[in-house]
């Protein structure tokens, strides 16, 4: 069995591919640029140069592979790399190339709260990309976790950003919004659950393959934590004590024009000033949760607690 993985650079990819080496997997991974090249070749895997927004760069990439593994995405548009040509055309192109290589099985990261229903342009986009990958005729298995932590996860990160800035932590509105994380090697632990050898899912599963073989996880830590009691373990973590001031939505979306400048002053002063868009804003008054079991009834395993979780990846 041959993975072929795409996205294997970003924060989740980084672990899964660790995990792969350790294990001995045979793994084919998609990266842009000859710097990435490296890091998947120190782990003893093969590397091709290609862009999955760009389908002239995936012919024969995927040749002699058995499964891809798609988890290239954005959290937030810059330039030219928009929800729209990163998540739906980026995975047309992939899925395109993947019937041409006779590719057994797909996998898609994508994420809890995805419609194409929904206002936020991320979730319609991913639900645009599942509905390529449910279409494509390859059988496939489709993750949507609630929101995956661990060292590097960009979430995190602002975060702890925010936190360190000044003398108490803003909160964009009540902060009640409810969340369910789960670490990053939990997420790594259930994908190694449904990709062990020597069976891929479609043999694994009563030997039918196609759509008796495909699945969409639902998923998240066995925690629904609201943003205020996130950012109070994280500051636990960290060994900050600070107040949190909670401001309104409204105030905060007219200061977004004059961030890129609040930033640049903050750089003055050796502060790094973490940026939000719009969209992620109105995302943290909405909750983003599942079953707190859902690990146990889908994986077979309880996973780690948020505060749990923060003691492995976070220094005070």
């Amino acid at each position: 069995m041959k993975f072929f993985i795409a996205g294997g650079t970003g924060f989740i990819g980084k672990h899964l591919i660790n995990t792969l080496s350790k294990d001995g997997y045979n793994v084919r991974c998609l990266v842009r640029t000859e710097e990435k090249a490296a890091v998947c070749k120190k782990a003893g895997f093969e590397a091709a140069i290609g862009d999955i927004t760009d389908s002239e760069s995936l012919k024969e990439r995927l040749d002699n592979c058995d499964v891809v593994v798609h988890l290239v995405g954005i959290v937030e548009e810059k330039g030219g790399m928009t929800f729209e040509r990163v998540h739906v055309e980026g995975t047309r192109n992939l899925i395109d190339e993947a019937k041409r290589a006779n590719i057994k099985y797909i996998f898609y990261q994508s994420a809890l709260g995805s419609s194409v229903n929904s206002w936020a342009k991320y979730y319609k986009t991913k639900a645009e990309a599942e509905e390529i990958v449910r279409t494509s005729g390859i059988p496939y298995i489709i993750f949507r976790p609630s929101l995956v932590i661990g060292r590097g996860d960009g979430f995190t990160e602002k975060l702890k950003e925010l936190v360190r800035l000044g003398p108490f932590v803003p909160i964009p509105g009540s902060g009640d919004s409810k969340f369910q994380p789960i670490y990053v090697e939990d997420w790594v632990k259930c994908f190694m659950t449904l990709f062990s050898p020597p069976l891929i899912p479609p043999l694994a599963r009563g030997g039918k393959g196609g759509e008796d073989a495909s699945r969409i996880y639902e998923f998240g830590g066995p925690e629904h934590l609201t943003y205020n009691e996130i950012v109070l373990q994280l500051m636990e973590a960290m060994g900050i004590n600070k107040p949190l001031i909670h401001l309104p939505l409204k105030l905060i979306r007219l200061s977004l024009p004059f961030s890129g400048i609040s930033r640049g002053i903050g750089s003055l002063f050796g502060r790094k000033i973490p940026m939000a868009t719009s969209e992620q804003l109105s995302l943290l008054q909405f909750d983003n949760i599942c079953d707190k079991d859902s690990v146990g009834r889908n994986f077979g395993f309880i996973p780690m607690t948020y505060r749990e979780a923060l003691k492995l990846f976070i220094k005070e």
